[in-house]
């Protein structure tokens, strides 16, 4: 039996385990999970980290925080064994969805202990419970950061990889404790390096959701550098599908794949964009570049065509429209919260 919402219920075709079920990419992926599959369950793992407001945290998942077939979990992961965790949970799962993470290179720099903390042991503690429990598939949430500076672009997966970041370095470490993992214990391992993530629900310190709210509030918005660094944006639709692709992904025991759009966008063309989508122009407050951040990222996403069937199907400008259709039916909210 398993409990959802206070309820008792028979063992659903699949429960799968989400952390970080509260963030940005969890609840999007949540949200897309039981609208497209009534024959699921799933169990969410949120700390609720303070890197932002949890008020925006529940936020994101009001909309199904009572669903029958979801179970919120409040939890630290960094802090608790894989045999805590099986007491926890102790119905059979089907997959781990690990999006759980301490976020942010430049706060990474500042406090890396606290980075392998919650990113490297906590990913340890949830490996060791997918052991304990015999869990067969696991999907993990990497980053494009941990190519480092690395000018072969487009990015492909078996570029030598130099992170710069204690943060990129906590993801790297991720990705090889799961190929430990893989080869020891048969655990299919598959992380997904994300490419620069965006739209509704967006954390509130990423450049598209900070510009928006600083623009509409008449406050500047920081231009790191001279503007020519670039990012390769990636909308969250296209992301979920993939990590749904990579939720059945069997052909083979460890794989690392890229998702990202395929093409790179000048920190001045997207402020450009975000001007021309709110309908207002910009106040620029120019600082030095930051430490920890990189030139440019462009992601080959060949691997991911054949191997998950992943197709972006989402422009950046469409993507600014969805975005900013999303924060102006909030707006009152997002413009107070923080």
């Amino acid at each position: 039996m398993i409990y959802f919402a206070g309820v008792k219920a028979e063992r659903q075709a699949m429960h799968y385990l989400i952390t970080g079920g509260a963030g940005f990419i969890g609840s999007n992926l949540i949200r897309d999970l039981l609208q497209t599959n009534k024959d699921i369950s799933i169990s969410c793992i949120d700390d609720f980290d303070p890197f932002y407001s949890k008020e925006i945290k529940e936020f994101n998942i009001s909309d199904f925080k009572t669903h029958p077939n979801f179970r919120l979990l409040d939890h630290d992961l960094s802090i608790t064994a894989a045999t805590q965790l099986a007491g926890i949970i102790p119905e059979p799962v089907d997959a781990i969805i690990h999006l759980a993470a301490k976020a942010g290179v430049r706060p990474s720099i500042l406090d890396p202990l606290a980075y392998q903390q919650v990113n490297v042991i906590g990913l340890q503690n949830l490996l060791d419970f997918a052991r304990e429990k015999n869990i067969q598939q696991f999907v993990f949430a990497s980053s494009s950061s941990v190519y480092g500076v690395n000018d072969h672009f487009p990015w492909k997966e078996e570029e030598q990889l130099l992170p710069i970041s204690p943060y990129a370095m906590t993801k790297l470490a991720g990705e090889m404790l799961g190929h430990v993992y893989s080869r020891l214990f048969n655990i299919r391992f598959v992380a997904l390096r994300f490419f620069t993530v965006y739209g509704p629900a967006q954390r509130p310190d990423l450049a598209i959701h900070k510009f928006t709210r600083a623009i509409l509030k008449d406050e500047p918005i920081t231009m790191y550098g001279d503007g020519n660094t670039s990012r390769d944006y990636t909308y969250i639709d296209d992301i979920v599908r993939g990590i749904v692709a990579a939720i059945g992904y069997d052909q083979s025991l460890f794989e690392i794949i890229n998702l990202g759009n395929n093409y790179s966008v000048s920190l001045q063309e997207l402020i450009g964009a975000v001007e021309n989508v709110v309908g207002k122009k910009a106040k620029i407050e120019r600082l030095a570049d930051q430490p920890g951040d990189l030139p440019k990222t462009f992601a080959d996403i060949s691997k991911a065509k054949r191997l998950l069937g992943y197709e972006p199907r989402t422009k950046l400008n469409e993507g600014l429209e969805k975005f900013y259709e999303w924060f102006i039916l909030h707006n009152d909210f997002l413009l107070k919260a923080n």
